[in-house]
């Protein structure tokens, strides 16, 4: 796995591009001179979580054979400061899901990722509490 950063401008905006070509924008707060053209470094690593372990999940409840119209993630997150940085101490993964989809078994979906598959939940464990809460509607 490679990511590739360039910075675009005389600030902090950069672009961050993977092997395929795929591309996202960073960039900092406005607080120490940032624009807002791209979102903040811990803000894709709470998208990160979401997006691994909505990848879990879809998985799982495709092969159950759930059928899926609608599925949204929230996540949130509280950092602490430490000396010179800041960890995510409390995350919360609030997902809602539409379509034909038992509620026990998107609950399971949601704990097996939360809990044992998604690797971003995993890097996040040893410093964050990750709690989830699922909807179906």
């Amino acid at each position: 796995m490679k990511i590739h950063i360039n910075r675009l401008d005389y600030d902090f905006l950069m672009e961050a591009v993977n092997e395929d070509g795929k591309s996202i924008r960073m960039d900092s707060s406005p607080e120490i001179g940032g624009h807002q053209g791209g979102m903040r470094p811990m803000q894709l690593l709470l998208s990160a979580l979401g997006g691994c372990s909505s990848i879990d999940v879809i998985h799982i409840l495709k092969k159950q054979r759930q059928e899926i119209t609608s599925f949204e993630v929230e996540v949130t997150g509280d950092t602490e400061n430490m000396d010179a940085y800041r960890l995510f101490k409390n995350i919360f993964v609030h997902f809602k899901i539409k379509g034909n989809v038992h509620t026990l078994k998107a609950e399971n979906a949601v704990r097996l990722s939360i809990e044992k598959y998604c690797s971003v939940a995993k890097i996040l464990e040893p410093t964050a509490t990750i709690t989830f809460y699922v909807i179906v509607e």
